[in-house]
């Protein structure tokens, strides 16, 4: 794809100054860009590559802009601004419509003529396939269940029965959509398994990371709601509902029954216990372990960041000794109020 900077201009705004022909046809960070690619300044750090770049056009801020002498785009959003056009330039493949020859479909499955199911593909029994969908090489569609039109299963992706996937997602390799939740009843020293009978049910313009993992709940369905974004490596526990825009990183894990609101942000490694409940707007940054309930809106942390080991190895004896410290300090204080007993 290719577009003049002033044709970039008219559909995504901004103003532009400079030569408006000079044609883009790709995006690259500043310190590579050449002639026909367009870059971005989203941070003040970065303005220092900018008397070095020799981008056919930079988006930036109306401040950093002032630093700059190329052709520019000046937006009040650089980043944002720099997703929308990087997207335009770069579009996903369009599948072709139609079932490869290696793929299994089901005769009691619904697929639309306008949809694509590639290599090694199965499709199940009353499963529905919706308009201009892709269901990626080796990806797997269970029994009943649903997948929204324009939306692609990229491949060996597994969606379970029943499971409804909403319109324009994308699930990348190795996602698990609808697998058992981890519910046992303790018999002795045995675990009997809970059977697992709920669904997964996502919304509209989701997108779930490589191997990202989503429990079926145990009666009650887990929901993911609309704009939901899931990195790699991510755990949804059973029962968990997810509220609309929420965004996770690598390897959080939420554990069973967890009510999550909107446009909350978890950094990478993320634990969230079972049963809680988080408001809207929380932010939780990376590595912190959400213990209980967060009923407002804000930034919280937990943890002990990363520093050089021996002063880590100094903590930890200082950490095995509180106990008897703790000890020693409830008689010193009963040991006070003794004495000052005596004295009135």
């Amino acid at each position: 794809m290719a577009a003049t900077l002033a044709e970039l201009a008219r559909r995504f705004g901004g103003r532009l100054r400079g030569v408006g022909d000079v044609e883009i046809t790709g995006v690259a960070p500043l310190e590579r860009a050449q002639s026909h690619e367009i870059s971005y300044v989203n941070d003040p750090k970065h303005r220092r590559l900018l008397g070095a770049c020799r981008a056919g056009a930079v988006v930036l801020t109306e401040a950093d802009a002032a630093e700059y002498g190329g052709n520019a785009l000046i937006v009040e959003q650089p980043q944002l601004h720099f997703a929308r056009i990087a997207g335009f330039l770069h579009p996903s493949p369009t599948p072709r419509p139609g079932i490869h020859a290696s793929a299994v479909v089901d005769s009691a499955a619904r697929v639309s003529a306008t949809a694509s199911i590639g290599p090694h593909a199965v499709v199940q029994a009353g499963a529905v396939i919706g308009e201009g969908t892709e269901i990626g090489a080796g990806s797997y569609v269970g029994r009943e269940a649903a997948i929204g039109a324009g939306t692609r299963l990229t491949g060996r992706v597994w969606v379970g029965e029943r499971c409804v996937i909403g319109k324009n997602c994308l699930l990348h390799p190795g996602a698990v959509i609808g697998g058992d939740g981890f519910g046992y009843a303790k018999d002795g020293e045995r675990w009997v398994k809970i059977p697992q009978l709920g669904r997964v049910i996502i919304g509209d313009d989701v997108e779930i990371g490589a191997n990202t993992t989503i429990d079926r709940g145990t009666f009650n369905d887990t929901q993911i709601a609309d704009g939901v974004k899931l990195d790699n490596l991510v755990h949804i526990g059973h029962n968990v509902r997810i509220g609309e825009h929420t965004a996770m990183a690598a390897c959080v894990g939420v554990s069973g029954s967890v009510t999550i609101g909107r446009r909350c942000m978890f950094a990478g490694q993320v634990g969230i216990v079972d049963h809680i409940d988080i408001a809207d707007d929380v932010v939780v940054l990376g590595k912190s372990m959400v213990a209980s309930s967060i009923g407002q809106a804000g930034a919280y942390s937990s943890g002990i960041p990363a520093e050089r080991a021996e002063h880590w190895r100094r903590q930890v004896v200082r950490l095995q000794q509180l106990d008897e410290l703790a000890r020693r300090v409830k008689q010193l204080e009963k040991e006070i109020a003794k004495l000052n007993e005596e004295r009135s």
